[in-house]
């Protein structure tokens, strides 16, 4: 029979045959790919285990794609609404200038075609803003923010976000329909920069202003001090009002570095004092001005950070839940179980430490942690789900 001699082609088995190389997926930009991997790989994670309810809000698109936002913080009347119109050059909508505590709410100054402001509730539902998760705050904080809309060479690549003035004593309780230092923790988490501005003629911080600079905590790296009005002062007393800001900044921040702060005078006027405070001044705002002109140059390195950020609290919560789920009972006296893990939740996170090596500054808050378990009930979370967490790292 003709080709009986001819030997048949070798066969290979699963073993023999060549592995191909993983090929590495390619993104346009680095949002895309951030975008992609959240949700593919980590959102999944955070539902499972809740995450949300624990800290931040579940990411959007829109989170990924939005500007670099700069956050401005401060008491009443210490120029941050001048501040921003210095910055822009011009007035923007919905602006109000004044001694007395005049903005009242928070505004996202952003681009726009045409002047305009659009209220809170339809800026929280529009899927290309990112302020989706603001909805958490509820009607009473959205009916107490806006966006205003102006076509601002600055506006191209940055958000501007004005707050209300911190007000001092029992004023800062009365008629605040949300909680001011969670919503200004909000922002810090998706800020690129917070400037904390201070007036020369008022250095005190009250206790709501100073409960909002705690909420920064973890974000540290982000904070710039600016010392405005500072040309309303002679020389000698500006030496001794930057001493003092440097003393109350210290028993506020609690960090080992020295905070950057600028002086100058943020506003349309000339510059006041003698040549040498006004070179200073220019000197110290022109470098202030540069800070936030690199602000959309480090924008796609400042959210790989952030991801980074949010994947490691992810991971220690998903461990920390996993843990306790292994701990209650199968069948009986789980409520009782529950109430015991928690009353002793700082043993536990020790646990969780040392049986996975994680760092203790990626575990929550102990009260807040058992404040929010409280309303769960642990039988119903997953099982650990090491692979999950290992493709997500």
């Amino acid at each position: 029979k003709a080709g009986a001699g001819l030997e048949p082609p070798p066969v290979f088995t699963d073993s023999r045959m060549p592995k191909k190389e993983p090929v590495a997926e390619i993104f346009e930009s680095v949002s895309d790919g951030l975008k992609q991997l959240y949700r593919s790989k980590i959102r999944p994670i955070e539902e499972a285990y809740k995450f949300g309810e624990f800290y931040s809000p579940y990411m959007n698109d829109s989170d990924f794609d939005a500007k670099p936002m700069v956050l401005l913080l401060g008491q009443y009347s210490v120029g941050k609404t001048s501040f921003i119109k210095y910055l822009l050059g011009r007035d923007f909508p919905g602006a109000h200038i004044g001694p007395e505590p005049t903005t009242d709410r928070f505004i996202a100054v952003m681009h726009g075609q045409e002047d305009k402001t659009t209220p809170g509730n339809a800026l929280a539902v529009s899927a290309n803003m990112p302020f989706r998760g603001l909805e958490m705050f509820g009607n009473g904080f959205l009916s107490k923010f806006q966006g205003a809309q102006l076509d601002s060479p600055l506006l191209h690549h940055v958000t501007l976000i004005d707050t209300p003035g911190v007000l001092s004593g029992e004023k800062q309780r009365i008629g605040r329909t949300y909680s001011f230092t969670e919503v200004c923790a909000w922002f810090a988490s998706r800020a690129d920069v917070i400037l904390l501005l201070f007036d020369a003629h008022k250095l005190d911080i009250s206790d709501e202003f100073k409960e909002a600079i705690e909420a920064l905590k973890g974000h540290d790296d982000k904070i710039r001090v600016v010392l405005n009005k500072a040309d309303a002062v002679d020389s000698q007393k500006l030496l001794r009002i930057y001493g003092a800001l440097m003393w109350s900044l210290g028993k506020v921040i609690k960090t080992p570095e020295c905070m950057r702060v600028y002086i100058g005078s943020f506003w349309d006027q000339p510059l006041r004092g003698s040549e040498w405070s006004r070179q200073l001044f220019e000197m110290e705002m022109r470098d202030l001005l540069t800070d936030l002109k690199n602000v959309p140059k480090n924008a796609a390195v400042r959210k790989v950070n952030e991801l980074v950020k949010r994947v490691r609290l992810a991971k220690a919560h998903a461990y920390i839940v996993g843990h306790l789920k292994k701990e209650m009972p199968s069948y009986f006296g789980a409520q009782k179980a529950q109430a015991k893990l928690l009353a002793n939740i700082e043993e536990h996170f020790l646990k969780v430490h040392r049986a996975h090596s994680l760092p203790v500054g990626d575990f929550p808050d102990v009260a807040k942690f058992r404040a929010v378990m409280e309303g769960h009930d642990l039988t119903k979370f997953p099982k650990l789900d090491t692979k999950a967490i290992a493709a997500m790292e």
